[in-house]
């Protein structure tokens, strides 16, 4: 059995996934594919992990899609060229996971990422990277498209930027990325954790259920006419109010202290 590709450390209410292959520059195999959907699904289902990080080991966060593969795909077809795991069912899972998340998914990118790879960042509701990290959406310059990674680009980059990214493969910096919408933030070198730090405290200081209602409205709201939006939002908002989540908030709001799920989060 070929060793993981992937791995998942739960602690202290976070779930880190880390992609480990290296050699490749974190690219989607089908096996690194695979072996994120799995331990995805698993910090997903696990009831002490209420924040994801999604992170890589080695100097980049993910290359996009392995190119080597890719090609003796397409040789063993001959005439009739084949799309690998990318497309196969387990990157569009995947990104729809992360993006459909109960739980906040943060991206802590250790180095640069392309293609493929901003499909991963632009699905996570955070995104963080050091100042000096770079990407491209290149896959024009190999004669495809960023078909996939699109359905999660779109939404962030807006259609005039996308078609200017998407079109001419041209390598953007940290800071034009958070500009763009893709980066919720970069950090100074040196500083990465300490950034992502804050953002995990922050998210672990709101409740379980509220922190998954609130992203669903970023879901949701825009895809609704304004009088049923109203209407859908009040009938949310009572239901929270009349949670047993909301009724702990409350009253440890009045107590002065830390509601249950916060205790020793400073």
């Amino acid at each position: 059995m070929s060793e993981e590709l992937v791995h998942l450390e739960i602690a202290g209410g976070v779930a880190t996934i880390t992609l480990d292959s290296p050699h490749n520059r974190n690219a989607l195999s089908r096996q690194l594919v695979t072996d994120l959907a799995r331990h995805l699904e698993s910090a997903l289902g696990h009831e002490g992990a209420h924040v994801i990080v999604l992170t890589g080991a080695g100097p980049a966060f993910c290359a996009g899609a392995d190119l080597k593969e890719q090609r003796e795909a397409n040789e063993s077809a001959g005439d009739q060229p084949r799309a690998t795991g990318l497309a196969q069912g387990g990157l569009p899972q995947i990104l729809t996971a992360i993006w459909e998340s109960p739980k906040p998914v943060i991206c802590r990118l250790n180095g640069p990422a392309r293609a493929g790879g901003l499909g991963l960042v632009a699905a996570c509701d955070f995104a963080i990277a050091p100042e000096s990290v770079t990407f491209a959406i290149n896959e024009v310059r190999l004669g495809v498209i960023p078909a996939i990674i699109s359905v999660v680009l779109l939404p962030k980059l807006g259609a005039g930027k996308a078609l200017e990214l998407f079109l001419t493969g041209e390598p953007f910096s940290a800071k034009q990325a958070a500009e763009y919408g893709i980066l919720t933030a970069t950090a100074p070198d040196g500083e990465l954790d300490a950034v992502v730090g804050r953002y995990v405290t922050a998210l672990r200081k709101g409740g379980p259920k509220a922190l998954a209602g609130a992203k669903r409205l970023v879901r949701d709201v825009p895809k609704l006419p304004m009088d049923l939006a109203f209407d859908e939002m009040a009938t949310r908002s009572a239901a929270f109010f009349a949670s047993e989540e909301a009724r702990e908030g409350l009253r440890s709001f009045a107590e002065k202290r830390q509601p249950a799920w916060a205790e020793g989060i400073e």
